[in-house]
């Protein structure tokens, strides 16, 4: 019987060519099928590295299929090379469903680290990096999406996101609203090409900029938010805090984020979002 092929996770450029590492070029030079998330794009990639490879498509909408095909194959021998459009595949692109099934059958799986969009904004943001939360992508909807930063706005780690260049302006002016309008923020751009550009300041100003600015509209962007520091705790502070936060979520959740950034108790915080929330029933729908 054939030994086993494996599965390799390989990063390549998020627009620099120069960044891709010899030893992926090596991987994908000797791979037996490149697994990419768009073919057409791929094939320029490996035309530009002067290699030439079978592509197969594997993304949301084939990935199980595909996983399956592509498992049969590691098994007869050959190895994959799983890549995305730039950057780590994995990282807010598909991949997962491969990664799993690769597991499930006893391939080995091997990462071949490179360029990450998110950690490339975040080394040179000018804001804190020791510990940090990825949220990728915010909800494209803007319920779910001031929801769900209302239920990030007491992150005391440094948060990153994606996003598309049409929402940059929403979320901002969504996030100024759910973290504060003097949070320290940076949007990066066009990362690692020739029109590179980190904009930093409060939210409030990005906020303000991203709509006039058009050219912070131009190709996906990261957002990278300073995370949440102590509050005064106080009775007039939380109920400042859950009569925003009501608003996105019912009063357990409100309850849990105020607590910790008016730091009180949780049970005190859950009956004082009660009482606002039977006095304002409409909002906390």
């Amino acid at each position: 019987m054939s030994q086993a092929g494996m599965l390799y996770v390989v990063a390549t450029p998020i627009g620099n060519m120069g960044d891709i590492s010899a030893r992926a070029r090596e991987i994908l030079a000797g791979a037996g099928v490149v697994a990419a998330e768009d073919t057409r794009h791929s094939a320029q990639l490996l035309r530009e590295l002067g290699l030439k490879r079978p592509l197969l498509s594997l993304h949301e909408h084939n990935e199980r299929a595909r996983a399956v095909e592509l498992v049969q194959r590691m098994r007869g021998g050959e190895n994959v090379a799983l890549i995305s459009d730039a950057g780590t595949p994995l990282v807010s692109d598909p991949g997962y469903q491969l990664l799993r099934a690769a597991l499930a059958a006893g391939i080995v799986v091997s990462p071949v680290p490179g360029p990450c969009a998110a950690i490339a904004a975040l080394s040179a943001a000018g804001l804190a990096s020791d510990r940090f939360g990825f949220e990728g992508f915010l909800p494209a909807r803007a319920t779910a999406r001031r929801r769900r930063l209302a239920e990030l706005a007491a992150e005391p780690r440094t948060l990153v996101f994606y996003e598309a260049p049409h929402r940059l302006a929403a979320s901002l002016a969504d996030l100024a609203q759910a973290c504060g309008a003097t949070r320290r923020a940076c949007v990066a751009r066009e990362l690692t090409k020739r029109h590179e550009s980190f904009y930093r300041g409060s939210l409030a100003e990005l906020a303000e900029l991203a709509g006039r600015d058009p050219d912070l509209a131009r190709g996906e962007s990261v957002i990278v938010v300073e995370g949440a520091g102590p509050a005064p705790a106080g009775a007039g502070r939380l109920d400042e805090m859950l009569g925003v936060l009501l608003h996105y979520l019912p009063p357990s959740a409100a309850a849990a984020a105020a607590s910790k950034l008016a730091g009180v108790r949780r049970n005190e915080a859950y009956a004082r979002a009660l009482e606002l929330a039977a006095a304002r029933p409409g909002d906390s729908a």
